[in-house]
């Protein structure tokens, strides 16, 4: 079992709240995580057949069977039994009664916002951080096999196959968390557009030209992406502004939450054919901003993250504003930086409202503070986050 950094939190967490809610998207390690770290709790899988029936016909009886100290996995399979849940604590008043893990944001999201608000704890679980994988002495030394695993916990078990796995994960989200969960009645289309958005991750979103390449409307697109979103396959990275400066982007730019999966969906079939790719830049791009949702969620950091562009396209790639400060990144997947690496960043800086730190996140291997700024090994990221 990797130690997940989000464990001593949530264990911490239980001792105050009555329950624990565990998101995030399929095959993140949810599971193990709460089975790992509560190890004394009854388990219940409410995708078996027997414990859905009886918490959908009977969920105070089922209640009375799990009455305290039970993981209720999947719980979004029944989402009626929410507002039992939250009779069941209220008159309890035990802490760390119910640890729910739930792999479809949407339904759960909505059913916690009307009936446990104020009785449960949410953490966001994603795949492995390189962090974690650090820690448990799993990760790659080289950038291409470390972009192209991804960060799913089942492709660091012995003999995983990423091609095999990724594919079967792929055809899984497609037959049991979109037909099952959507009114989406056109699966092989749904699939397509999946596989046209991958080769888009790290680039503005254009929803009208979506729906041009796809031949479907604006509106479909634009719930196809949030299902996607709410699912956890991907984030929409929203653009930094102040005053509303007519000047500046205010279109979010798109990316995956998993570059071993973006791979697939590419037809990527190995790390040497990942580092001679048209789209390397923008699958580096994506991996860092990945590794930096994974560090804020995992550290429970306040940093909310942001991009930056003007309409004659200066850009910075990421942006991290804490209180008062803010930090820009610009993401280079080169093995050597520029010259003159922090200058856009310098001329940027001119145009924010707070200080700010500069920061050239590149493809090779040294590290350095130098003065006005730093260059950061794709290696070190994590350490120069917080």
């Amino acid at each position: 079992m990797i130690k997940r950094i989000l464990g001593n939190t949530i264990k911490k967490t239980a001792k105050t709240m009555p329950m624990i809610g565990i998101l995030g998207p399929r095959q993140s390690g949810k599971t193990t995580l709460a089975r790992t770290i509560f190890p004394d709790y009854t388990y219940v899988n409410l995708e078996q057949p027997e414990n859905m029936r009886l918490a959908e016909d009977d969920p105070i009886k089922f209640l009375e069977k799990y009455s305290q100290y039970a993981i209720l996995d999947e719980v979004q399979r029944v989402p009626h039994l929410f507002s039992y849940l939250q009779v069941k604590t209220d008159e309890d008043k035990i802490d760390g009664q119910y640890i729910l893990t739930g792999s479809q944001h949407f339904l759960m999201l909505s059913s916690i916002t009307q009936s446990l608000a104020g009785r449960i704890a949410l953490f966001n679980l994603y795949p492995l951080s390189h962090e974690e994988l650090i820690t448990a002495k799993l990760n790659y030394s080289n950038l291409y096999d470390q972009i192209w695993h991804g960060g799913y916990p089942r492709l660091y078990e012995p003999k995983a196959d990423p091609k095999i796995w990724l594919g079967s994960y792929i055809q899984s989200y497609l037959e049991r968390d979109v037909s099952l969960l959507s009114t989406i009645d056109n699966l092989k289309l749904f699939d397509n557009f999946l596989h046209l958005l991958a080769g888009r991750t790290g680039q503005i979103l254009n929803l009208s030209t979506l729906a041009s390449d796809i031949g479907i409307s604006h509106n479909t697109i634009k719930s196809w992406v949030h299902l996607l979103e709410i699912s956890g396959l991907i984030k929409l990275l929203e653009p930094y502004y102040v005053n509303l400066n007519k000047r500046l982007t205010k279109t979010p730019k798109i990316y995956f939450l998993d570059t071993g999966l973006v791979c697939r969906l590419l037809g990527i079939n190995s790390p040497n054919e990942l580092s001679t790719h048209p789209l390397i830049g923008a699958i580096f791009e994506t991996w860092i901003v990945s590794e930096t949702l994974k560090y804020l969620s995992n550290h429970q950091d306040i940093a909310k993250p942001y991009f930056w562009r003007d309409r004659t396209g200066l850009e910075a790639d990421l942006l991290l504003e804490r209180g008062s400060n803010i930090s820009l990144f610009e993401i280079k997947s080169a093995h050597t930086p520029p010259a003159d690496y922090l200058g856009k960043l310098e001329h940027i800086q001119t145009h924010l409202p707070k200080p700010s730190s500069l920061n050239l996140i590149y493809g090779g291997k040294e590290t350095h503070s130098r003065t006005g700024g730093n260059l950061i090994s794709w290696h070190d990221l994590h350490t120069h986050l917080s």
